[in-house]
């Protein structure tokens, strides 16, 4: 009973834990921060002073003035845990102080995408000549790899590079993934490219010595499979199934994962965690016989479910399943009953102790929702049906725990992801079989080296990754450019709270209020459908190496563009943007093409969308001469004209330049500084030249 009652002061100081942590993200970088200090060290100061004078000051006749003071406190807890570990506001961090080289340590395993190897580095030591300071902070360092001479990085390794950083600068395009924003999260705010000359070995060696032997086995572990399994699909998802390495999986494979909502059995989870869990109790069941044996395989349980989760890179949901499974053992060696909610809050509250930024990271969000749909509706669901048979039984169970985990994700999930899987009970029925004969043959080959059972592995994958794209390939498989906004969002998971709420109390009340939300929500979605349809928009798109301006009327886009949407580059830094805005017809047109259109006309470098005129300039204007002096709203510059901005302002009147990717950097910034000279607007289209 005790540790029933221990474990359930999790479940209330769990959120103003939270509301602390976020308080103080949310006062980043303004004057909120000292006040929301002094007010944290107040009221520390105050619980403390109470616990001192409990009896003399009778603070039990006072309860209510107690539940108050502990939810301040933890609320305190939250502003200062984050506060520690929130390491660019330290003033020892590096990005603090000047300095012509740094010492890092690789504090994580490197990963190569194509001919750039990036890792997570921690900046232990600036120097500025023979100077040396002691600093801290994360720095992301992204490495050119030459096959010719490859560069073994190790975790813990010691290097001394050029303090050339720069800060990691936010989405320069609509609705683009916010990097900068993700690698924040992990306390990452600057970045670094070097050449592999630049980068310059110590004998150093610095963190724990458990991770680096970890981390090398691991590598092993990759490197069998690589050996031993001759199909790349197969291989990247075996490794990233059985070892959470985040290998290169196809554009096919993931996209089928993803449309078929089995994009969860990528990651090492829960559903992992507990497979590996229920082949052990099972295997060591003959140990219940006795008291002493019945805590030695409590014991071992926990050493083999720890060790299986720093094998596989201790992610968000594997140190969830395993804090979670943790307790469950042990709760369940005391007493028969254990409370599932207490150990939920319990694990969520040991994850934020460790690393407070996990409450802003998608998979921890997406995890704890799927666990709470599991244990609240699942239950409830599986008992609205009643079958005699018992293979019917066992497959309305399945059904029912799909539904369950998938409607209490679907909103954050369509908010983050912007799709919904509309086969997701075919999908997860179809992978629970292979999923699970899979944990059981690769964690085989891995600890008994069976190598002959290796061509049944590789050919279940495959198995696999074939039916999900079978699946995906249906018509209608996903609804896709879902986009909420905040208070939509909001308004969708307050909804699905109230009607919980009505069904589980049968409250006429909580149904109203549901009603009423969802209604709510439907008339912020017409309204967006309403702007969508009477919208008129330019956007120019800031690329690498290529060019994009888009000329939106209603759900109809006009893109004068190199790239076709099949492009890598399209997908990330455009289609976002086009989805975001329901466009629902594109047309991708080149440099020199002629179009003439309700809405748009192009011809003779002139282009007129609506009232908005455009010259667009390239190198047929080398040896022009303007008259007339024409009036643009805009001139877009393409392809490196010989261009004097003297005698453009001369020739032409204009309000705002575009200048794109395909002219040099040095022929943009001059043409920066002329602009600044001259009043005149201009927008370069090239990320790191704004």
């Amino acid at each position: 009973m005790r540790i029933r009652q221990n474990i359930s002061i999790f479940g209330k100081i769990l959120l103003p834990f939270c509301i602390g942590i976020w308080a103080l993200h949310a006062a980043d970088n303004t004057k909120l921060n000292l006040p929301v200090l002094i007010f944290a060290i107040f009221t520390i100061i105050l619980s403390l002073i109470i616990r001192f004078l409990y009896k003399l000051l009778k603070v039990y006749h006072h309860k209510g003035f107690l539940a108050i003071l502990i939810n301040l406190l933890f609320l305190s807890l939250g502003l200062f845990w984050y506060s520690n570990a929130n390491l660019i506001q330290n003033p020892a961090n590096f990005s603090n102080h000047q300095a012509d080289f740094l010492r890092i340590s690789v504090a994580d395993e490197p990963q190569q995408h194509g001919s750039i190897l990036r890792f997570k580095a921690r900046v232990l030591a600036n120097y500025t000549g023979h100077q040396k300071q002691q600093t801290s902070g994360y720095l992301l360092v992204a490495l050119h790899y030459d096959s010719a001479f490859p560069v073994q990085l190790q975790y813990g390794e010691n290097y001394y590079i050029p303090a050339r950083y720069k800060v990691i600068a936010a989405p320069y395009n609509p609705a683009e993934f916010d990097f900068s924003s993700w690698l924040a999260m992990q306390n990452i705010h600057h970045q670094i490219f070097l050449q592999p000359e630049e980068l310059i070995a110590s004998r150093i060696k610095t963190g724990p010595a458990l991770i680096s032997f970890v981390q090398a086995l691991r590598k092993n572990q990759v490197a069998l499979y690589r050996r031993l399994i001759k199909d790349d699909n197969a291989f990247a998802v075996a490794s990233t199934l059985i070892l959470g390495y985040r290998a290169d999986l196809s554009a096919e494979t993931l996209s089928a994962y993803s449309k078929t909502g089995t994009i969860h059995a990528l990651s090492v989870s829960g559903m992992h965690v507990g497979i590996i869990y229920l082949v052990l109790n099972r295997a060591l069941g003959w140990m219940d016989r006795k008291v002493w044996l019945k805590w030695s395989k409590v014991l071992l349980l926990l050493i083999l479910i720890w060790g299986y989760a720093v094998l596989t890179g201790c992610s968000a949901s594997v140190l969830r399943s395993a804090i979670m499974l943790s307790i469950f053992i042990l709760a369940k060696s005391v007493q028969n009953q254990v409370n599932s909610y207490q150990v939920l809050y319990f694990s969520a509250f040991c994850l934020l102790l460790y690393n407070p930024f996990l409450l802003w990271d998608v998979g921890f969000q997406l995890s704890y929702l799927a666990v709470l749909g599991l244990i609240y509706l699942q239950p409830k669901l599986e008992q609205l049906i009643h079958f005699k048979s018992l293979w019917l039984r066992k497959l309305w169970s399945l059904i029912s725990l799909s539904i369950a985990a998938q409607l209490f994700t679907f909103p954050l999930s369509s908010y983050y992801f912007h799709q919904f899987p509309v086969y997701f009970i075919l999908s997860n029925l179809f992978i629970v079989l292979p999923v699970t004969l899979l944990m059981y043959i690769g964690m085989l080959l891995l600890l008994f080296r069976l190598y002959w059972i290796a061509p049944l592995f590789e050919w279940l994958i495959i198995f696999m990754n074939r039916g999900l794209e079978k699946i995906a390939a249906l018509p209608y498989s996903s609804i896709n450019m879902i986009w909420f906004t905040k208070p939509e969002l909001l308004l969708l998971c307050l909804f699905l709270l109230l009607s919980c709420m009505a069904l589980q109390q049968k409250n006429k009340y909580y149904l109203a209020l549901s009603l009423l939300t969802a209604g709510c929500f439907q008339v912020m979605l017409v309204k967006d459908e309403l702007s969508a349809a009477r919208q008129q928009k330019i956007i120019p798109f800031t690329l690498n190496r290529n060019y994009a301006v888009a000329f939106i009327s209603s759900n109809q886009a006009i893109l004068i563009t190199d790239l076709l949407p099949g492009d890598p580059a399209f997908k990330f830094h455009i289609q976002p943007a086009l989805d975001q805005l329901k466009i629902s017809e594109i047309t991708c047109l080149k440099w020199k093409e002629t179009w003439t259109s309700k809405t748009l006309q192009i011809r003779e470098h002139q282009l007129f969308f609506r009232n908005f005129r455009v010259l667009l300039l390239d190198t047929a204007f080398n040896h022009w001469d303007i008259k007339g002096k024409p009036v643009f709203d805009a001139i877009w510059v393409h392809g490196e004209p010989q261009l004097k901005m003297d005698k453009l302002r001369s020739a032409i009147t204009f309000k705002e330049i575009w200048v794109d990717a395909t002219n040099r950097n040095y022929s943009m910034q001059r043409y920066q500084k002329d602009t600044i000279n001259f009043s005149k607007s201009i927008l370069v289209l090239k990320p790191g030249l704004r």
